[in-house]
């Protein structure tokens, strides 16, 4: 039987080690050995290894001058403002430069001393105080390309098969035998493999907490609703079972699901509960351990203390938009009165592997301790080792993904194993009615929640990074544009864009917010919208690609202007709640601070929407912690700063592109909910020679989008051709060396890349040239005439209306007789 959370943490911690104290709880700042090696702490003094070789070495996240990040803040707002604004904006930054921000920049340098991170505990608290549902909210997913291997590509084998993949994942970290993650040679920070496993997301009255069982050697499986678990670790995070024994196991749990009708499993489904509001869930998970009859506390540390938890859907989802939308947030599917959808079978405060009965497998995982990065890295090593053990049972001698493995179980000493049970037990819940009735209005909120979204996927398969790079462009930087180019077309404006900046070059990096909105974007939209020739066109993308990729080496650098600002109205806050000004949230916040936090920084409740990245906007994270005794300062800080209280601030964090670039060939698709009620979520994966979007809104017509970002990549491809007078397609030397020899008799016959057919040299490249492709409705032919339209729009406001002019009124049109109605 697993140990409960709270015994665990009691034995694998050292007492009062940082580990114990970062375990129940956001992460405190400071730096400490356990947190540089975040193995170190755990179990019995052994030989480092690997993974955590390079912590020492990790410089810390610089904080940026002041003065720097209010000038990029003012130039990220630039697009999205007209000038009037923008002159409010540059008197409030300089309101603030005179005034509270000197001040505020003081106490966060002071604040940061000795701490791993100046923005961690802020990062941390802005995902735990998140008070809404973490579904479509926070939890984003990845879906894994199916397994080469044809006999794996059913849910029994391929769920099996991916279970002991991760296990191998497991042990390679817990023996800190990974190799690091490297950034042109660079080594990245680590730590974040170590909150991967055996990790949940606990709710509260005064939020969330994450707790871990850094020795927990079960997982959980969940079946229509119903909850198993078996030990598959053990206490040396050795494997104890087989590939087959495993298959034989989940076997056994997908009948004995089967025995109860799915509407009657519903009813006891008690992952839904994982849904809900934060606070009603905490309330929820009281009622589940008070009796101490009830064996509810005992199953419920179960599920927090596992490893992760695989779901085994029943359902085979047709479209890659259904199987996007499962992996995401489940399926709705109501049967006289009774939910029946996936989404009943999940459980989302940890993260987990799905699979659905086709053999369709994808990945969603809980936010807040780890980044797309992180398990992406995991992603890709189980779906190769998969590969690879199977290329072994094949030839012996195929190598190996792991620097060790663990003894073949069906050769080891049965007493070897120890204390574990590899039998499948069934959670047994005691269905109170308090837990009936709540699930049922959990269940039906849940179902608002999916039915107010959609998704939408693009795989292009005209080209992708080969052609792209080819042709002079950062890949990144040029799906940028394409999402930039596709919105403009349908809407004729700009919008605040966000993309991540991996910062894990530094000691416990997480992202920085690239503004993919800039000035010469905007210029570029324009120029590609207008009636302009394909060489303008072209050197505009150039110009806005070349600013993009500047953004992005900064923002690596930890040199961007969002968490530098959000760090100071965090200290700001704190500040605030120092001096006792308990009512100057009303000056500026959605809601005020209900209490302050403990020493470990869970902060209360918050409020607000939040992105796959932290929340950017002020008026979402709270806490409530002073971080030193307050010095004398200019004014007091009970109101908000001005460059805060600037609506432009609202403006750059309302997010209606939030974007995000996380991906490889192990990867189908790639994905998250929108930030905002009319924003787009769009996760992209960019592949030699093909690129895949997966694009959600609350119904914001994302067909159309979808359709338009096709359209876009197909037509900046002609201009590209038109532009270059040939086309660059990675073609190998030979061909080249071919191309300069005397041609040989009879007509070449060539392959068309974009439509996968073999095209005669002579008519190839005629097709593209004449071809009309249409973008949103509006055709390239006409392209100039929809900016002229937007410019006479505006026009047509200012003009004096026809009555000013004159009452008389022209008859226009053919008058009707009666008769022909």
């Amino acid at each position: 039987m697993p140990k409960s959370l709270n015994e665990s943490l009691a034995s694998d911690q050292p007492p009062g080690s940082d580990a114990d104290k970062s375990s129940l709880s956001g992460i405190d700042g400071t730096c400490s050995q356990s947190e540089r090696e975040p193995q170190a702490a755990h179990g019995p003094k052994r030989k480092p290894g690997i993974t955590y070789a390079a912590q020492d070495k990790l410089p810390r996240l610089p904080i940026p001058e002041l003065e720097d990040t209010c000038r990029k803040y003012q130039a990220v707002l630039k697009p999205l403002q007209n000038r009037r604004e923008e002159e409010d904006t540059a008197a409030a930054v300089q309101e603030f430069l005179r005034n509270e921000g000197p001040e505020l920049h003081a106490r966060l340098k002071k604040y940061a001393t000795g701490k791993t991170s100046y923005i961690e505990q802020f990062w941390y608290d802005s995902y735990l105080n998140f008070d809404n549902s973490v579904v479509l909210n926070l939890n984003p997913f990845f879906l894994l390309e199916d397994d080469p291997t044809p006999a794996r590509n059913n849910q029994v084998t391929r769920a099996a098969s991916l279970v002991i993949s991760a296990l191998c994942f497991v042990r390679a970290v817990r023996k800190e035998e990974l190799p690091p993650d490297t950034l042109r040679g660079t080594p990245l920070c680590m730590y974040q493999y170590s909150r991967l496993f055996g990790t949940a997301r606990i709710p509260t009255e005064n939020g969330c907490q994450i707790a871990q069982d850094s020795g927990s050697r079960h997982i959980i499986v969940l079946c229509k609703g119903q909850f198993y678990w078996f030990d598959v670790l053990d206490d040396n995070s050795d494997i104890i079972m087989t590939e087959k024994d495993m298959a034989v196991n989940l076997q056994v749990i997908v009948d004995d699901a089967e025995q109860t009708p799915i509407q009657e499993a519903a009813k006891g489904a008690l992952g839904v509960l994982s849904t809900e509001n934060r606070k009603t869930w905490a309330g929820l998970r009281d009622v589940l351990t008070r009796d101490e009859d009830s064996n509810n506390a005992e199953c419920l540390s179960i599920v927090d203390s596992a490893l992760f938890v695989l779901c085994l859907d029943y359902t085979e989802p047709k479209t890659g938009a259904e199987l996007c939308g499962n992996m995401l947030c489940g399926t709705s599917e109501v049967v006289r009165g009774v939910q029946i959808g996936t989404c009943t079978n999940r459980w989302y405060d940890k993260m987990q592997i799905i699979v659905c009965k086709n053999g369709s497998a994808g990945i969603n995982f809980e936010h807040t301790g780890v980044d797309g990065h992180t398990v992406l890295r995991m992603a890709s090593d189980v779906y190769t080792d998969t590969i690879l053990r199977f290329a072994k049972s094949i030839n012996g001698q195929a190598p190996s993904l792991w620097e060790s493995t663990s003894p073949d179980p069906s050769k080891r000493d049965p007493e070897s194993f120890g204390d574990v049970s590899t039998t499948p037990h069934k959670l047994e819940w005691d269905m109170l009615p308090e837990l009936s009735t709540a699930l049922r209005f959990a269940e039906t909120r849940l179902a608002d929640l999916i039915q107010q979204n959609e998704f939408e996927i693009l795989e292009f398969t005209g080209y992708g990074k080969n052609f792209i790079t080819s042709m002079g462009f950062s890949p990144d930087a040029f799906v940028q544009m394409a999402f930039q180019a596709a919105y403009y077309g349908l809407y004729g404006r700009v919008e605040s864009t966000y993309e991540p900046a991996m910062t894990k070059v530094f000691l416990h990096g997480r992202t920085e917010a690239i503004r993919a909105a800039t000035l010469e974007s905007t210029e570029f939209v324009k120029t590609f919208w207008a009636d302009n020739s394909p060489q303008r066109k072209i050197d505009a993308l150039k110009k806005a690609t070349q600013k993009h990729t500047a953004l992005t080496k900064e923002c690596a650098k930890a040199l961007g202007q969002d968490r530098h600002l959000y760090a100071l109205y965090c200290v700001w806050q704190r500040a605030v709640d120092e001096e006792g000004a308990e009512a100057a949230s009303s000056n500026g916040y959605s809601s005020p601070v209900e209490g302050s936090s403990s020493d470990l920084g869970v902060s209360s409740q918050g409020g607000g929407s939040v992105s796959p990245s932290p929340p950017q906007s002020p008026s979402k994270p709270r806490d409530g912690k002073s971080t030193s005794s307050s010095p004398s300062h200019k004014r007091p800080l009970q109101h908000i700063p001005s460059l805060f209280a600037d609506p432009g601030y609202d403006r750059l964090n309302t997010t209606i592109l939030s974007t995000s670039n996380c991906g490889n060939p192990a990867l189908r698709q790639f994905g998250f909910g929108p930030s905002c009620a009319d924003g787009f979520g769009m996760g992209y994966i960019i592949k030699d020679d093909s690129i895949s979007v997966c694009i959600s809104s609350r119904h914001r017509q994302t067909k159309r989008f979808v359709d338009s970002l096709e359209a876009y990549f197909a037509e900046i491809k002609r201009l590209l051709r038109s532009v270059k007078k040939g086309e660059a397609t990675g073609r190998s030397r030979v061909r080249e060396i071919q191309g300069e020899k005397k041609a040989s008799k009879g007509k070449v016959i060539k392959a068309d890349t974009q439509k996968g057919v073999v095209a005669a040299d002579n008519a190839g490249e005629a097709v593209d040239e004449d071809e009309d492709v249409e973008l949103g409705g509006y055709g390239f032919f006409d392209a100039g005439m929809l900016l002229q339209a937007l410019r006479a729009s505006q026009e047509e406001k200012e003009r004096p209306s026809d009555k000013a002019v004159g009452n008389a009124r022209r008859a226009i049109g053919r008058k009707l007789r009666w008769s022909e109605y």
